[in-house]
């Protein structure tokens, strides 16, 4: 067992042993588990070509092959990161069946942390559906009043994009005999496996359904509002900050590499629906009442950005696509820990309950209006970084595509501004000033990190950056040579067929 299967394998024997703790151990024991695990994690940013390739069922061959790159390093550390936090801001909000809960999240952190390593295409749909029961879990039970209706939402969209997938993979299986992704791909660039245009694209519609539906990419995204509404602070972070970023890296490390051509016949109206929701997003969201519906949008509009960084095709767009993905997870995770503070103090998520928050809770205000200005793209903030390289790289390509882009960066600022003037500016109703309190100690222990890498990234980019352009630069030239072979191959038959 290499280092690798100890990030991934630990989380499982945690999820076991607080199944068997007292519920009064369970909160700590939660804690204890998932800061260890955080803390081994950070060994592989120095060690991150590690992998495993061992047989795990004999027929159909399916290996237990897990492996660690630059795409999918800063994935793993962001989510061994943010399920310490998820325990810290639940401590006092969750008050029945605590071990469950507990048991649960560090559940979802295998399952996360198995679909970003999974080089295994089975193993990789088994990781991909553990996610699936947690989520399921922690908004169905301790979520809010339509808690189940939201539960039951996010299940059958994400199922019915499973589907998809799955059937996909059978089909590459049968066709190439083997589940392992390294070996399907390296059949696919040698001609040993040839797919038709037709059948690329239809194989590349099945994979990007399923990935679709969990980025949201508009217009699938319907269920994303009320799974945020409804869920536990724990859970909205979780969601936002990691479980959507499955989408967007399915999207580059299988769309991709494995079907080029079909990827680049289709990224012009791939490119015009993460546009729209870009636009929608930010509109839609300048609307909301509800804080947790409105930081929900602005994630179909940030992670729009993400989908057009990809399809861009270029070093610098999917260099920030993958870099936003992390800066999301850091800002919009934030920006749902403050607002569960805000709803513990005053149980309403309504943004006409509050104003004037920043008279009795300066240091909340200022800690909010910091996570707002990266959320928005300030300069020497995390997401302004993803979005440059975004639109740099778009810019290669369509300078049309660029400024409709720019339009949502403008409207973000607007709605997340307004919203942090309407809830923490004015005058301080007698119900706010009594039930708001400023930040404790528990409370700082979980946003400062979060804080200090909103800073961190967006003056330190060559910290990520490396790691992710190399990854990057492989997928692209792969992508690159595999379509142009493919061009060659198809064009005496195309001259025969003339």
């Amino acid at each position: 067992m290499n280092l690798l299967d100890a990030v991934l394998l630990l989380p499982l024997a945690g999820f076991l042993a607080l199944l068997f703790v007292p519920k009064t151990a369970s909160r700590m024991g939660a804690l204890v588990i998932s800061l260890g695990i955080f803390v081994v994690s950070l060994a592989l940013i120095g060690n991150h070509s590690l992998s495993t390739n061992a047989p795990w069922i004999d027929y159909p061959p399916i290996r237990y092959h897990v492996s660690i790159d630059g795409l999918s390093l800063w994935l793993v550390l962001l989510t061994t990161l943010l399920t310490p936090i998820a325990v810290a801001v639940s401590w006092k909000y969750i008050d029945h069946r605590q071990k469950e809960f507990y048991a649960f999240l560090i559940l979802l952190e295998f399952g996360l942390i198995g679909v970003f390593v999974s080089m295994d295409l089975f193993l990789f749909y088994v990781f991909w559906e553990i996610c699936l029961v947690p989520m399921y879990f922690l908004i169905g039970i301790w979520g809010h009043d339509r808690r189940i209706y939201a539960a039951v939402k996010f299940f059958l969209y994400t199922m019915a994009g499973s589907v998809l997938m799955l059937a996909a993979i059978i089909y590459l299986y049968n066709q190439s005999g083997t589940f392992d992704y390294s070996e399907i791909l390296s059949q696919i660039q040698t001609g040993r496996l040839a797919l038709s245009p037709r059948t690329e694209l239809l194989l590349f519609l099945a994979f990007f359904g399923s990935f679709a539906i969990k980025v949201p990419l508009f217009p699938l995204h319907t269920w994303l509002p009320d799974a945020h509404v409804e869920a536990p602070t724990a859970g909205s972070v979780m969601l936002a900050s990691v479980m959507l970023k499955m989408g967007t890296y399915g999207l580059v490390r299988f769309c991709l590499p494995l079907f080029p051509n079909a990827a680049h016949r289709c990224a012009w109206w791939i490119s015009a629906l993460a546009i729209t929701g870009i636009i929608y997003g930010a509109l839609v969201a300048m609307v909301q009442p509800n804080m947790k519906k409105l930081v929900a949008y602005s994630s179909v509009s940030h992670l729009g950005f993400v989908v057009l960084g990809i399809f861009s095709f270029t070093q610098q767009g999917l260099d920030g696509a993958v870099y936003q993905m992390l800066n999301h997870g850091v800002s919009t995770g934030a920006l749902f820990m403050l607002v569960g503070y805000l709803y513990e103090r005053r149980h309403s998520l309504e943004i006409s309950a509050y104003g004037g928050v920043a008279t009795p809770a300066p240091n909340l205000a200022t800690v909010f209006l910091i996570t707002t200005l990266a959320s928005i793209g300030l300069p020497t903030l995390n997401n302004f970084i993803g979005e440059f390289l975004v639109l740099q790289g778009a810019a290669y390509v369509s300078m049309t595509w660029v400024a409709f882009a720019a339009i949502g960066v403008i409207l973000s600022a607007c709605y997340m501004l307004w919203m942090y003037q309407r809830t923490f500016y004015g005058k301080a109703s007698e119900g706010v000033a009594h039930h708001m309190h400023d930040l404790t100690g528990r409370e700082w222990a979980a946003i400062l990190p979060l804080i200090a890498l909103m800073v961190w990234m967006g003056t330190y980019t060559q910290t990520f950056l490396p790691a992710i352009s190399e990854q990057n630069a492989r997928i692209l030239e792969n992508t690159q040579k595999l379509k142009i072979e493919r061009v060659q191959l198809q064009t005496p038959e195309v001259a025969r067929g003339q």
